[in-house]
């Protein structure tokens, strides 16, 4: 949206802003008073032209909650809705009837282009960034749920779109809009903990199946449904209700699993407060899944039930060399000496722990009640105030915080605008990498067995975006798309 500013020189006004302009000042001499429009309106009222026309690809489940959360009770417009699933749109499309409908995003963008300001996108990851780079791509600002991309090369391709076409982003992971976020940055930042060389990061994650065959049924597809475009850039494969509408975050073709679904909100605290960049290094160990007694399964079609992933950073201006290690699937790192038997470690969904040269730093998902440790010394600490200033409702005004930016226009500051966004996907992309070329397998010569040449340390160019050290693992740096 390009409303009037007044506050330019008249010439430099483009023609119907020009226009206005000679008006507003004919009638300023003939002595008439110019009543603004929301006055006009009433309380509460917000004229049309100061609203943001938004569209919304993915308009159930996760996608709901982010059409509330920007449409903020009237204060926006939500313009167009678009689901591949008429079952999942239904409570979206009854809220807002005035909304135009679509099934096909590239249909969406062809029609509203004009009438369109913004575009959340809420769909299963394999379909972020085709539709978010799509709408960049027409000017359009975009917020694209987390992880931001299916692959590597995905991230750092938004990343540079973003910059390319001047538009507003913001990725959901909510928890960069936090306070307590804000907070560990700065303790960090400030030296409470001295120079941490060590973090450890865990989820809950996944409380839906990973690490199961694929099904071998091929039931109808339901109707409402189109199943091609769900499928979208992923291979072809027959419609099974073990993919959606929510189950396909376990399944390669669609999701990235445990790693793809919360690193983004944890991983993100240490990534901004140790500014980490890319990694040098990448090992992993996964659980095993045994299909039948001493025989193990061969699941390259899903994601494993519980993984844990070492990522080595190198030095960082003052920073040292830095240990990171990721645990899913329930698994967790080792209780720290300072903490009492009893005391909490984390939170239900996940935590983290920094480990540095002058103590150590312990947290939730998302950092939630970031402590000290010993907890003890929280209450003898003189803890400083946060450096960035706090969001408007917090996780919770995260995509609030994006509709404002989007009226100010590019330069607008988000809490994770694809510049951030982008390279913090990588480096949990990069676990994903390390996950899948752990588990493939090639024949022995002698036709005995299976060799896993990918069971290394995988040494990564992130400039390259290249592992240089095992080809075979640079095929999950990015993916072929299919045309649908």
């Amino acid at each position: 949206m390009h409303p009037d500013d007044t506050t330019l020189p008249e010439a430099s006004l483009p023609t119907p802003a020009r226009r206005a302009f000679l008006q507003r000042g004919a009638l300023a001499a003939a002595g008439i008073m110019i009543v603004p429009r929301h006055v006009l309106g009433g309380p509460g009222f917000v004229a049309p032209s100061d609203q943001l026309n938004i569209a919304a690809v993915g308009a159930g489940g996760k996608g709901m909650v982010n059409l509330t959360q920007s449409w903020n009770n009237g204060s926006d417009r939500i313009a167009v809705l678009c689901d591949v699933d008429d079952r999942q749109a239904k409570a979206a499309r009854e809220k807002w009837p005035q909304a135009r409908y679509y099934t096909d995003y590239r249909q969406m963008l062809e029609k509203e282009a004009k009438k369109i300001d913004a575009v959340l996108v809420s769909t299963p990851d394999h379909m972020h960034a085709p539709i978010a780079l799509a709408a960049m791509q027409l000017g359009k600002h975009v917020y694209v749920e987390k992880p931001l991309t299916h692959s590597i090369a995905e991230a750092r391709q938004l990343t540079e779109a973003a910059k390319r076409y001047k538009v507003v982003t913001q990725m959901g992971n909510q928890g960069s809009s936090g306070d307590d976020t804000r907070n560990i940055e700065t303790w960090i930042g400030g030296g409470l903990i001295g120079d941490v060389h060590t973090v450890h990061c865990w989820t809950n994650r996944p409380v839906w199946p990973q690490g199961v065959p694929t099904p071998p049924e091929k039931p109808a597809v339901p109707e409402g449904v189109n199943w091609d475009l769900w499928l979208g850039v992923a291979p072809v494969r027959a419609y099974h209700e073990a993919y959606m509408p929510f189950r396909w975050r376990g399944w390669w073709d669609f999701g990235t699993g445990a790693l793809g679904d919360m690193a983004c909100h944890i991983m993100d605290v240490p990534f901004r407060a140790l500014q980490l960049g890319y990694p040098e290094a990448v090992e992993c160990s996964v659980s095993t899944v045994y299909a039948d007694f001493f025989k193990e399964a061969s699941l390259q079609d899903s994601c494993p039930p519980s993984s844990i992933i070492h990522l080595k950073f190198p030095a960082r201006e003052k920073m040292p060399a830095l240990n990171f290690t990721w645990y899913d699937g329930g698994l967790l790192p080792k209780r720290p000496g300072e903490l009492k038997p009893d005391e909490p470690m984390g939170d239900r969904d996940g935590g983290m722990i920094f480990e540095g040269t002058k103590g150590k730093l312990l947290a939730g998902m998302w950092g939630k009640q970031p402590t000290l440790l010993p907890t003890s010394s929280m209450q003898t600490t003189t803890l400083p105030p946060a450096r960035l200033p706090f969001v408007e409702g917090g996780p919770a005004g995260h995509q609030q915080q994006w509709v404002k930016a989007c009226k100010k226009g590019h330069g607008a500051y988000t809490s994770s605008p694809f510049s951030i966004a982008g390279p913090l996907t990588e480096t949990v992309l990069m676990g994903n990498l390390a996950v899948r070329s752990y588990n493939y397998r090639e024949p022995k010569a002698d036709g005995q067995g299976f060799s896993y040449p990918g069971r290394k340390q995988l040494q990564w160019d992130g400039k390259a975006m290249r592992i240089t050290n095992l080809d075979l693992a640079n095929q999950f740096v990015k993916r072929d798309y299919r045309t649908f």
